[in-house]
């Protein structure tokens, strides 16, 4: 059972994501676990974009420079991306297992793939966090009815690695023009 705290804040972060999604989804981008921290989930109205965020913000090349939170929103949607996860609520407490968390990312994808495929449409799934690693097989396998972008056969990270150009990979593969 959740504490009414938690649906609370499910709900409000519901509002903010379907507000700016757009009618026509060209890239759906799949995270793991949404944000604990509000300044760092996409959709929150503060402007204080940080985290998962700000590094999807600048992986797509939007600046959030002098703007505010819902210019900033508006460009993301009219630019056909939205931004999910499989497990929608905050990883909270899987008692410090990694193997608690992925089991809860696998029990929820079937869920999501049918999400992805009846209500949100898009024409591909780009895969963006390293936390869906342990599950991109199975995501691989369903049926969401559009392709599944993958860096190099694992889900994109939005940083920097030693001697890799990973935001570039990203670009590349946004742009339809990867080499992969």
């Amino acid at each position: 059972m959740a504490s009414a705290e938690h649906i609370a804040r499910r709900l409000q972060r519901l509002e903010w994501t379907t507000r700016y999604r757009p009618v026509h989804i060209n890239t759906l981008f799949l995270g793991a676990f949404s944000p604990q921290n509000e300044k760092d989930f996409l959709y929150a109205p503060g402007g204080e974009f940080q985290g998962e965020a700000a590094l999807l913000l600048e992986a797509v090349g939007i600046s959030t420079t002098g703007k505010a939170a819902e210019a900033v929103h508006t460009e993301f949607q009219r630019a056909g991306f939205f931004l999910a996860h499989v497990l929608e609520c905050p990883l909270e407490d899987v008692n410090g297992l990694p193997s608690e968390a992925q089991r809860a990312l696998k029990t929820r994808l079937p869920a999501m793939a049918t999400r992805i495929r009846r209500s949100l449409k898009p024409k591909r799934v780009m895969a963006v966090t390293e936390a869906l690693a342990p599950a991109v097989e199975d995501i691989v396998r369903l049926d969401l009815g559009c392709p599944v972008l993958l860096d190099r056969g694992k889900p994109f990270r939005l940083v920097n690695s030693a001697g890799e150009n990973v935001p570039e990979r990203f670009r590349e593969a946004l742009a339809g023009t990867s080499k992969d």
